[in-house]
């Protein structure tokens, strides 16, 4: 077993040592982490009281810092970091603060299964473990930090990991070597916002910071700074937020968002002091009156000036903030768009007084300062396929792009099928006419499309303007071989043509391009090829590609399955608690092979009959998708060996996308099994990630990509195609072998986060914050690439064109020919003077 990572844990004092000696001993005595990789530093922040020899008397164990001065609790913090160990863990902990036992060790595994991520915020409950002290962080427009959720009640909601924008300094770790590359808090800061300004510089420059809601500590909120004063506390907060503002902010915002912060800063000091501005314009008849010496005296409360000072103070450090902010700038490697998710609700006025909030409005709408803190961009996302809440693939994955973009971008999702919600969806959601596509495509800078949307907007082809991402997750020209084989030759060789000319025009098309996985990227790399796109702009721009054609793989929920109603051992009859239930998640097509299965269950009924096989779904939601050939053949088969509704059974109507979980939590494994033929080579079954996201063992065919990652994860058993021996075998293995199936459900809970909506759609979210065509059909590239053929070149090429028709069938094939040249120009001519006179 690994040694476990050193850890360093500071906890900072003053004047409140017997707080700090029952925050030691209990980092001692109550935490279960060895004792050999924890290291317990204590700093003595100057007291003056005796707090030092207090201390250390009371936990020799601890290693004592004695500050020369009161540094606050940022110096005090980087003090004691400066004693860990190099390639360790450093841990902050409030002395009003209580480790939970897990408290370290938690953080310890979530550092390790996040190496991206640079720090973990704890989790911080009230002293009695009830309520909300921190479960991650906000911030303003005006640069305060804020915990959203204080004092709510804890419960399941709070008990998701995510990424955040920073950890409390009550309760948090940081791995050492990044905490000393960044030059730790910010000790201009002395205490108040140091933690938020480390978290947003971690983000900018590329770190993660993760909430690990099982990383916990208790904490009596504001105790260990009750001696600050109201007054100078004011003044902190005010100065500190304007120093995070302006360090932080990027470029582009950061002139608008200060002015509008240093004039709310003067209305808060107004509005806390009860002083109204407008009093002082007192105007004589027709001339201004400057008063004089026998005005009344004015009495101006301590809390009305704290702003000014805090802004007159910020003056003085600006030279010095300039430069710091200049180092934090020059790291930026995410902008502050893209953090936007992280930074909450940046809105939030945290101040509730009437003149307060009317100035708050009134400088955010001026100056432009409300939403993100940089330009969102405007994308489209197209589907033919049937919004509901009873989804199939392509609407999944159209509805979860929509959902991860709209947190940065303005988004609409559009259909051309149909388009029914229960409830009203968080973002524009419609069902369109083909027709009526280009209102919404003219509103875009973005267009994501999927299956045959391209050739339902033809006029998009030729617009140079519209950035098009083509999503290409599903090769459909393989799934139409194995669709249509029941058909008559030519309609089926017409079929597959038609399709490979549908994807041929996106790869034209297309600005950047999405695939499911690395197999994939190989098909549509030789494509493009094919298709010329390689040119010498678009290679020297990026010689690897990724910037032109990225593996997005189907996504899973980035929370856990929790149950919402019954499952199928509820409402299906012949499937009781106690009985062994195999999952068929999806639904039956003709490239699939659940035949196989069900000879499988059959064979395995004789040892074990109370094994169960359920399909989820035969009846797809998109009306225009009939039943296929397979799903007939499935029922004769079940029906002929007599499993159905024994020990086979078919659930005719689709789950709802959103209920979809109390029938995988229900399963004992999920299966998917297929033939071995090219759709396979390139297939990835997105069913196996329901199976993943429920902690499902996995029976998988081999031959596809998901196979790949079943065996080398070790998440289940995977099997030869069209062997129903060795597929009863298998699901024999994971239904009655209770140690393996654990030892699965193991390793899928280190798997299943990779697969997370979040971190697959990385690469878009990325492309979406900077969205550009690509490097081959910028004008100069196309210039370059292209260069406008001579009258006399064209003329050639013409004359050997015609002297090719004219061989293959006389005069009449050259007229046919030439008839149809010259519509086709004259129409798509026609079609492009149109566009771009619906564009002016």
């Amino acid at each position: 077993m690994p040694a476990s990572p050193n850890v360093t844990v500071v906890v900072v004092n003053y004047r409140r040592s017997d707080d700090t000696i029952t925050c030691l001993r209990a980092l001692r005595d109550e935490v279960d982490y060895p004792a050999d990789a924890l290291r317990l530093v204590g700093v003595d922040n100057a007291s003056g009281d005796g707090s030092a020899e207090r201390i250390a008397a009371a936990v020799p164990f601890a290693e004592l810092i004695r500050a020369p001065a009161n540094i606050g609790f940022a110096g005090g913090c980087n003090l004691g970091a400066r004693r860990a160990a190099p390639g360790g863990i450093v841990g902050f902990l409030n002395s009003d603060a209580r480790p939970h036992p897990n408290w370290i060790a938690a953080a310890v595994d979530a550092l390790q299964r996040h190496p991206g991520a640079a720090a973990v915020a704890s989790k911080v409950l009230d002293w009695d473990g009830e309520r909300i002290d921190f479960a991650g962080g906000g911030v303003s427009w005006f640069g305060m930090g804020y915990s959203p959720y204080r004092g709510q009640p804890d419960g399941p909601r709070f008990d998701e990991p995510r990424d955040v924008l920073f950890g409390t300094g009550a309760a948090m770790f940081v791995r050492a070597d990044v905490f000393a590359e960044l030059g730790g808090f910010d000790e201009r800061f002395f205490m108040f916002f140091e933690d938020v300004d480390l978290g947003w510089r971690l983000n900018l420059c590329g770190h993660r910071v993760r909430y690990e809601p099982t990383s916990i500590a208790y904490h009596r909120h504001h105790a260990s700074v009750a001696g600050v004063g109201e007054f100078r506390e004011r003044y902190l907060l005010e100065r500190n937020a304007l120093m995070t503002l302006y360090k932080n902010v990027e470029d582009t915002a950061v002139h608008r968002v200060l002015a509008a912060a240093l004039a709310l800063s003067a209305r808060r000091g107004t509005a806390l002091g009860g002083l109204d501005a407008a009093a002082f314009e007192m105007t004589g008849s027709g001339r201004h009156d400057h008063g004089g010496d026998d005005e009344p005296a004015m009495t101006v409360p301590k809390s009305a000036i704290a702003g000014m000072l805090a802004v007159d103070r910020f003056v003085e450090l600006l030279p010095s903030l300039t430069r710091s902010r200049a180092a934090a700038q020059a790291t930026r490697v995410r902008s502050d768009a893209s953090l936007r998710p992280l930074f909450h609700d940046l809105d939030e006025p945290l101040l509730d007084l009437p003149a307060y909030l009317a100035a708050h409005r009134v400088l955010a709408d001026a100056f432009g300062v409300t939403g993100p803190l940089a330009d969102r961009h405007r994308v489209l996302i197209v589907t033919g396929d049937a919004l509901s809440d009873r989804m199939a693939g392509p609407a999944i994955r159209a509805w979860n792009i929509a959902r991860m973009l709209a947190a940065e971008q303005d988004v609409r999702l559009v259909s051309t099928n149909s388009c029914r919600f229960a409830e009203p969806p968080p973002f524009p959601v419609l069902a369109v006419r083909p027709r009526d596509l280009r209102e919404h495509v003219d509103w875009a800078e973005v267009v994501i499309l999927q299956g045959w949307a391209l050739e339902q907007m033809p006029w998009l082809k030729a617009d140079p303007d519209t950035v098009v991402v083509c999503d290409l997750y599903d090769p459909m020209h393989f799934e139409v071989l194995a669709q249509h084989r029941d058909l008559d030759p030519a309609t089926r060789r017409d079929a597959v043509a038609a399709t490979v000319r549908t994807l041929s025009d996106q790869l034209e098309r297309g600005d950047f391009f999405l695939c499911a996985s690395e197999r994939q990227r190989h098909l549509w790399l030789g494509h493009l090829a094919a298709l010329g796109r390689f040119t010498p702009a678009l290679y020297d721009a990026d010689p690897s590609s990724r910037s032109l054609l990225a593996v997005v793989p189907f996504g899973l929920p980035d929370r856990q399955p929790w149950r919402t109603g019954p499952g199928p051992r509820r409402l299906i009859e012949g499937i009781g608690d106690g009985d062994k239930l195999v999952l068929w998640a999806g639904g039956v097509y003709s490239w699939l092979d659940p035949l196989t299965l069900v000879h499988a269950v059959d064979a395995l009924r004789e040892r074990h009959d109370d094994v169960r096989l359920l399909f989820l779904g035969m009846r797809h939601p998109n009306p225009d998708i009939p039943e296929m050939g397979m799903a007939h053949d499935l029922r004769a088969l079940a029906d002929r060996l007599g499993l159905t509704d024994k020990h086979v059974f078919f659930n005719e109507t689709w789950v709802p996308y959103e209920a979809r979980q109390n029938w995988l939590l229900d399963a004992d494994c999920g299966v998917t099994t297929h033939f071995e033929h090219v759709e396979t080579t390139f297939a990835f079954r997105t069913r196996v990630l329901d199976y993943l996201w429920a902690g499902l063992p996995i029976v998988s065919t081999d031959g596809d990509s998901f196979a790949e990652v079943v065996r080398a994860e070790r998440l289940g058993v995977v099997v030869p195609a069209s062997d129903p021996e060795a597929l009863a075998a298998a699901l024999e293995r994971v239904l009655y072998d209770g140690p393996f199936a654990a030892e699965c459900r193991a390793r899928i809970a280190t798997v299943r986060g990779r697969f997370a909506w979040p971190a697959v759609l990385a690469p878009l979210i990325e492309f979406c914050r900077d969205p550009r065509p690509a490097a081959d059909r910028l004008p100069s590239a196309l210039h370059a690439a292209r260069p406008r053929p001579t009258i006399a070149q064209r003329l050639r090429a013409d004359a050997e064109l015609a002297r090719s028709y004219f061989a293959d069938g006389g005069l009449g094939e050259v007229a046919r020919r030439a008839t149809g040249r010259i519509a086709r120009l004259a129409r798509e001519h026609r079609e492009h003077r149109e566009h771009r006179e619906h564009r002016r």
